[in-house]
């Protein structure tokens, strides 16, 4: 793709975002479009957010789970910024009119205590950079129409994101086997899904390790206070207005995110 034809591919989603209407798949249109490219239109995009005032508040992890990896016929996962604006409050309610299409993710949320950057970076580095983990709720949310999307499609929306619910209890990775942690998820009280940390390629640990490796490959280190989602340990679940969704991870606690009503402007 042509830096033009990577600008009016950023400024549809964008439009997407501000008008909530989702567009079709862009992979359509740019039938050529590569890896590159697709981080080119989410750069673009990122650099338009900061410029209107946004803040990166840390990154996400997509396309961990081996069944995630097979379904998009990928053999890695993807990676998008999570800005200021994407973060809500544990079990405070969320105005689900923001979103278009929103799916929810049970995720172990790092909270880095310093810098951490690649290319080179170890399971050792990573977790000498964690300062503490929580639970956490990932909203994800597709700007193309019915989620018809390729790995192309997600990496240019930002790897399809959305919004952040954090626990509020912080736990020190001493004693924690992130693999074996088990999460079950409900939604209005009934158990609709359960899984591990080890769905999310082998170890969390290991996607927080191959972020920093990429982005470090692109000039960018992960920093210290900044949050680092590493991908789910379940399937994702829609999500609809009046519902509440939690996930309870065995060893750090639970985390609520409460759907409220559309909000008319």
């Amino acid at each position: 793709m042509d830096p033009g034809s990577v600008e009016k591919a950023a400024a549809a989603l964008l439009d997407a975002y501000a008008t909530r209407t989702p567009i079709a798949p862009l992979t359509a249109g740019h039938p050529d479009m590569t890896v590159a490219d697709a981080y080119a239109v989410q750069l673009a995009q990122v650099e338009a957010w900061t410029r209107a005032g946004a803040r990166i508040k840390g990154h996400k992890v997509g396309l961990t789970s081996a069944a995630m990896q097979r379904q998009m016929g990928v053999d890695q996962p993807d990676f998008g910024v999570l800005l200021h604006s994407m973060f809500f409050q544990d079990s405070a309610p969320i105005d689900t009119g923001r979103f278009l299409q929103p799916r929810i993710e049970p995720e172990i949320a790092f909270v880095l205590g310093r810098p951490l950057s690649g290319p080179g970076a170890t399971a050792a580095d990573a977790v000498a950079a964690v300062e503490y983990v929580l639970p956490a709720l990932e909203i994800i949310d597709s700007r193309i129409a019915d989620w018809k999307i390729t790995l192309l499609d997600t990496v240019a929306d930002n790897a399809s994101s959305g919004g952040v619910v954090l626990g509020t209890r912080p736990v020190r990775l001493d004693g924690l086997d992130l693999s074996l942690m088990g999460c079950l998820l409900r939604r209005d009280g009934d158990l609709i899904d359960t899984g591990a940390g080890g769905a999310v390629l082998g170890s969390p640990i290991n996607a927080l390790v191959w972020l920093a490796n990429v982005l470090g490959e692109r000039g960018v280190t992960l920093e210290a206070g900044h949050v680092v989602l590493p991908g789910s340990v379940t399937a994702a679940v829609p999500v609809a207005p009046g519902e509440t969704v939690t996930a309870t991870f065995a060893g750090i606690g639970t985390v609520t995110a409460r759907f409220g009503k559309e909000e008319v402007a």
